[in-house]
């Protein structure tokens, strides 16, 4: 049985955060880099049961792309939510809004959702 809240992500959280910061990233696009993965992460636990998912971060000079891994083959759903009071639904909506490119990629066993931000100095 799955445990009711997720797990901890905080320490990748904190890398993620401490590595932009020292490549000169602005801290309002740190908190927007936080806040996608964050979403990410907890949609691979939620929707695709995978207990710890795998997160792959990679810092390009001008780009950073952000993966997360999962176990089920099922796609993202992203249509939002009709009812403005549900507590969820609008997780990848929020990661598009925050991020310049969004995208999934099939894989053998699930799939990898990922983000990329541009640096903006």
């Amino acid at each position: 049985m799955r445990a009711c809240n997720p797990p901890d992500c905080s320490a990748v959280r904190a890398e993620l955060r401490s590595l932009l910061l020292s490549a000169g990233w602005r801290p309002d696009a740190v908190d927007d880099a936080e806040l996608a993965f964050h979403e990410l992460f907890v949609n691979a636990w939620q929707h695709a049961g995978s207990p710890a998912p795998a997160v792959l971060v990679c810092l390009r000079p001008t780009t950073l792309r952000v993966a997360v891994c999962d176990d089920c083959p099922d796609l993202p759903d992203s249509r939002a939510s009709e009812d403005p009071y549900a507590v969820s639904g609008r997780g990848l909506h929020l990661v598009r809004a925050l991020t310049h490119r969004l995208g999934v990629d099939p894989t053998k066993t699930g799939k990898v959702v990922w983000f990329e931000l541009d640096f903006a100095a």
